[in-house]
């Protein structure tokens, strides 16, 4: 693994990509099988977090990848509230409990991984990878490309329906675009980390009772709205030689 990464930092970016999607989408299979949801799907996260974690930190990559403390004041950040509002978001239509105790706890347990993985994953590696070239770039790249990645979830047995994966692509991609401002700036995947995790994990207890597709497309484009209008904010309030020093290190 050390030898794919000293290669080629981009391929190494891309084959745990490819591993994750594929790995996400036989654990399906294999919960069926189980008999319990996501039991296999936390398994594989589980394996794969503390493979990747590993990795990074036997080589001392944990500081260029975003595991440290951001290197901007939190009130730089508006002291990340909008990220809680996020985070609270799949409780907006109140709270329920939809599924087994067994089953809710491999899901949290997969989600809290996942919020890891794909932090690690898309705004770590596939961005630093690619930031080398252009920032830029790189920003859309990274975003859009974990947006796409949810398209998986139409195929993989998990049931989502045409416009509820087309709503997760959507906010997948703010999410990714905000999260990747908020890495380029900030130093630090811990905030994207830690909000991503609590976005997934909560959806563990939606409330679906009246939750109709309007409200959900409503949902969503508040939710893309805030994610917007955070990351304009976060672009104007940090300070200008920051934004230059980094533009001028990266954007080639």
């Amino acid at each position: 693994m050390k030898k794919l990464y000293e290669k080629n930092e981009l391929t190494f970016a891309i084959v745990w990509i490819v591993v994750y999607c594929v790995l996400q989408s036989l654990a399906n299979s294999f919960n069926e099988i189980i008999g319990i949801e996501y039991s296999a799907s936390a398994l594989f996260c589980i394996i794969q977090s503390v493979i990747l974690f590993a990795f990074l930190r036997k080589n001392n990559l944990t500081q260029r990848y975003g595991l440290c403390r951001p290197s901007v004041p939190a009130r730089r950040f508006l002291y990340y509230v909008p990220l809680a509002v996020l985070a609270s978001g799949n409780l907006w239509n109140g709270a329920a409990v939809n599924t087994p105790l067994s089953a809710a706890v491999c899901r949290i347990v997969c989600m809290l991984c996942v919020g890891f993985l794909e932090e690690v994953i898309f705004r770590g590696l596939l961005f630093k990878a690619m930031a080398e070239n252009n920032v830029k770039s790189a920003m859309i790249v990274s975003s859009v490309t974990f947006g796409i990645g949810h398209l998986v979830n139409l195929f993989n047995g998990s049931g989502m329906d045409l416009v509820n994966n087309i709503c997760q692509i959507c906010f997948a991609i703010a999410v990714g675009f905000l999260f990747v401002t908020i890495f380029y700036h900030g130093g630090s995947l811990l905030p994207c980390i830690i909000t991503h995790s609590a976005i997934n994990s909560l959806g563990t207890f939606v409330n679906e009772e009246g939750f109709t597709v309007e409200k959900q497309v409503i949902h969503g484009l508040v939710m893309i709205l805030i994610m917007a209008a955070y990351a304009f904010i976060l672009t104007r309030m940090l300070p200008k030689h920051q934004r230059a020093d980094r533009d001028g290190a990266g954007d080639k």
